[in-house]
């Protein structure tokens, strides 16, 4: 699968942004979905995944509450909504796919990534 996320740019404290993370492939559904995101000089985090059918979804304790994961199977693409973002929301954000059964949190969890698309949240 190849993934290509979008949906980054500017925003004020407070503010909401919508990522979108696109996929290609006939097999879309059969794959967990991960959201991570890497600030200058830090490690990659997990900020948030979703279980094959959209029925689970998990997220870092830092986000939990102002972001949202669905995805849409047949239009093979995953969303994050981020409200009341924070200057600490700032990042590089990226998309992940793994056919495993299960959500993992760890990076190494996911064999598939997208390019990554650039939030920036002004205080």
């Amino acid at each position: 699968v190849q993934l290509q996320a979008s949906g980054g740019g500017l925003v004020q404290a407070g503010g909401s942004l919508r990522l979108s993370c696109a996929a290609s492939g006939r097999t879309f559904s059969s794959y967990v979905m991960g959201w991570f995101r890497q600030a200058p000089g830090k490690e990659r985090e997990f900020v948030g995944g979703i279980s094959r059918n959209g029925g689970s979804t998990y997220y870092a304790d830092s986000v939990r509450g102002r972001f949202t994961i669905t995805r849409d199977n047949a239009k093979k693409t995953m969303y994050l909504q981020m409200n009341s973002l924070k200057p600490e929301d700032t990042a590089v954000y990226y998309c992940a796919a793994d056919l495993s059964t299960y959500v993992g949190t760890r990076p190494t969890h996911y064999d598939y990534w997208g390019q990554g698309t650039l939030v920036t949240v002004s205080s």
